[in-house]
């Protein structure tokens, strides 16, 4: 049965838990909006029940601002861990002056003398620019722990051959898109690296609400961005009938657990060794799933369920999809 403890994991000296709340929702009114005292609340509610770490980034919006007032105001603010991005997505020489800047406006949104884990991203690899700027960060104290965001393996060799202290590397990762699993994995496992994993829910469609359902319309109202990128994963994965195979089989074990199948889905991905955390996107004011994350705690998929969900993944086209779009993060990279 599972438990409301929390599972936590180090980056650094930090023991974090190992669901992170996920703001980029926060970088457009698409995902809905809530007043500022309703987020407010919802901001507390979710600390008070152990999500206690948060990830943004220097384009979700106002996340690092809004993170910053609130985090600043907390009882416990110490307590609180702030994951944030300095991203590059134009061809920028990351000079000393660019990535001090950087680093300059990131704590100053959220109010600290520096940032917990500090993630690095960059759009267009160039000559190797991006080892220069990981450099500049590994050395800055205002970046306590270092981490990269889409990096693919070869890029994490390259920065870890580099002597670039890496604690972490965020890539999508799901029972739909399992591309981790092939390089990205074993690397992390062999030089202590952890994944933090985005898109594990595929933008809400591993869901109990899901089960048994028609393929859904793409642009009728409720649909995200989220749901119309993670549908066209879904159609090259195998396609709807397949993934309503899949929930299937996930709800069984849900059911058999008292759970969700979102809950069984994320267990899935936080069950690989080399997996941090799952980070879990949050509308901050607008849906709270607090209650229902919590059951993601205190338990593994068991040999046989494993194998029940191997039983669909191995009859999708998911040796195809690391072909198509690459290692992980390769879709980014231009």
């Amino acid at each position: 049965m599972p438990t409301t403890d929390i599972e936590t994991f180090q980056i650094g000296s930090r023991s974090v838990p190992r669901l992170f709340v996920g703001l980029w929702q926060c970088s457009s009114p698409q995902w809905g909006t809530a007043p500022l005292s309703k987020i407010k609340r919802h901001f507390q509610a979710l600390v008070d029940a152990g999500f206690t770490a948060f990830d943004m980034a220097d384009h979700y919006g106002d996340a690092e601002l809004l993170f910053g007032r609130f985090r600043t105001r907390h009882e416990q603010p110490d307590k609180i861990y702030c994951a944030t991005k300095i991203c590059l997505f134009e061809k920028v020489d990351p000079t000393d002056d660019v990535m001090d800047a950087a680093l300059a406006q990131r704590v100053k949104n959220i109010k600290a003398q520096s940032i917990d884990l500090c993630q690095f991203y960059v759009q267009h690899y160039g000559n190797g620019e991006h080892i220069k700027a990981l450099q500049y960060l590994h050395n800055d104290t205002r970046a306590a722990s270092l981490g990269a965001v889409n990096f693919d393996t070869a890029k994490m060799e390259q920065a870890l051959a580099a002597g670039i202290a890496l604690a972490t590397n965020q890539v999508q990762f799901s029972l739909i898109d399992s591309r981790p699993t092939v390089k990205m994995g074993p690397l992390c496992a062999k030089h202590g690296v952890k994944l933090l994993t985005y898109g594990t829910l595929c933008g809400g469609f591993l869901a109990d609400k899901w089960v048994g359902q028609p393929a859904p319309a793409l642009y009728s109202d409720g649909m995200t961005p989220s749901h119309r990128k993670y549908y066209e994963e879904i159609v090259a994965w195998g396609g709807w009938d397949l993934f309503q195979e899949l929930l299937a089989a996930l709800n069984a074990i849900a059911d058999k657990r008292d759970v969700s199948v979102s809950n069984v889905a994320t267990r899935w991905v936080l069950d690989h060794a080399y997996v941090g955390a799952v980070i879990v996107g949050t509308r901050l004011g607008v849906s709270d799933r607090t209650e229902e994350n919590l059951k993601v705690y205190g338990w593994s998929l068991d040999d046989g369920e494993l194998q029940k969900i191997e039983d669909v993944l191995k009859r999708s086209r998911r040796e195809d999809m690391f072909e198509q779009m690459g290692d992980c993060g390769m879709e980014y990279i231009h």
